[in-house]
């Protein structure tokens, strides 16, 4: 292992996520920069092994971006003692084995969400990572976008006074396949597969409510599939059998009432896919995936409600734009460096399989809830809330990677 490298295998390079966020726009951007900037000044550079079942796509990508190695073969770049990390963005039904043999050749884990099917799954991960000593995070983008960061900063300040209400909305319309191609593939619609928004968006939702307002206490969810048949990418009908749409309503510590509606069956009225508004007793915000903007008490307007009566005024623009005051970067590349840095340096990164079992357990409770037609509480189990250590990360006994 070389003291001012860390090799990190990239399984799943092929797909959508794997590439374009994680190889494209965080490891090889971090690779062009010179590495990882660590504590005083020093650098770590990474050395990217891509992994798949690809070998066409694979040799293109390692062509593309003048990378020399990658494989098919997983076993054998497991084997490889220069590599430290294991990253997995495969589907969700493939990273379970992958990363248990990952986890029995020593390497530190990072993986998207969700790390798995079932919170069984996610416990059986957690006590293997734990066991082996290897480090464990999981990809928590949501918190490192702009307009998120604005929001921690707009709590921080005390701006909203006592938060009670969030409510969020997210989705856009995502194509049947028919006459226009989906823009999402296939499987993300068959249960089969491990499809479905629940599984696919109540993880992110959970570490967003926990880290920015308090952990979940209940849910009540309605979960269903609006359109029922959907055309593939080899343009075969096949039945749509996950959910694709999902209207939740949570209570939060301290009796925040979260109301979250996800879908991929609606038409996109608001200034982003993603919107949180954030009402308290001081102000009220709404951010997305970039913006943010703010009303405070003191310009806040007084509406009354008279339906004989047409309303001219322009409620929006008593709202007032957050500034610019800080350069975000891309929030996977963010994470990335993070999680480099708690391998290299032994960091903190609150964001790990603890953190990403949760999620899973909220995407389990609210299908739950959705088929019971029931309030379901979350309970307070020390194996999924309480972290190992005081950063919320795994205690490793596998050495940090050395940096020059």
């Amino acid at each position: 292992m070389s003291h001012n490298e860390v090799g990190i295998i990239v399984n799943g390079v092929t797909g959508r996520m794997g590439y374009r966020q994680h190889l494209l726009r965080s490891l090889l951007a971090i690779r062009e920069d010179g590495g990882v900037e660590l504590a005083g000044g020093r650098r770590v550079q990474i050395r990217p092994v891509l992994v798949g079942r690809n070998a066409e796509k694979l040799n293109d990508i390692a062509v593309k971006h003048d990378l020399a190695e990658w494989t098919t073969d997983l076993d054998a770049a497991l084997a490889d003692p220069s590599i430290d990390i294991y990253f997995d963005s495969q589907l969700t039904s493939a990273r379970v084995p992958a990363v248990k043999k990952a986890i029995a050749a020593g390497k530190h884990i990072y993986a998207e969400k969700p790390i798995a099917e079932t919170s069984a799954e996610c416990q059986e991960l957690i006590t293997l990572a734990e066991r082996a000593g290897v480090k464990n995070g999981v990809v928590h983008d949501k918190l490192y976008l702009p307009g998120l960061r604005k929001l921690r900063s707009l709590i921080d300040s005390g701006f909203f006074g006592r938060i009670f209400a969030v409510r969020g909305e997210f989705g856009y319309w995502v194509f049947e396949g028919d006459w226009v191609p989906a823009q999402r593939p296939s499987w993300n619609y068959r249960a089969e597969d491990g499809g479905g928004i629940v599984s696919d968006m109540f993880p992110h939702w959970n570490y967003v409510l926990e880290n920015l307002f308090g952990s979940v206490q209940s849910v009540y969810a309605r979960a269903i599939t609006h359109i029922e048949q959907r055309v593939d990418e080899q343009g075969k009908p096949y039945a749509a059998t996950a959910d694709d749409a999902a209207y939740a309503v949570l209570e939060l510590d301290g009796g925040i009432i979260a109301q979250m509606n996800s879908s991929w069956d609606v038409r996109v009225h608001r200034k982003e896919l993603l919107e949180f508004q954030v009402d308290g007793t001081h102000g009220s915000a709404v951010v997305g995936l970039f913006g943010a903007e703010v009303q405070p008490r003191v310009a806040t307007p007084r509406p009354t409600w008279n339906p004989d009566v047409k309303d001219d005024h322009d409620y929006l623009s008593d709202w007032q734009q957050v500034p610019e005051t800080t350069e975000f970067g891309n929030g996977f590349r963010a994470q990335w460096e993070d999680f480099i840095r708690h391998v290299v340096e032994d960091g903190p990164h609150r964001y790990d399989f603890r953190s990403g079992a949760r999620g899973v357990r909220l995407a389990e409770l609210a299908l739950q809830s959705s088929t019971t037609g029931s309030r379901i509480e979350v309970p307070a189990d020390a194996d999924h809330d309480q972290p190992a250590t005081q950063n919320g990360a795994a205690a490793s006994s596998k050495p940090a990677v050395a940096a020059v």
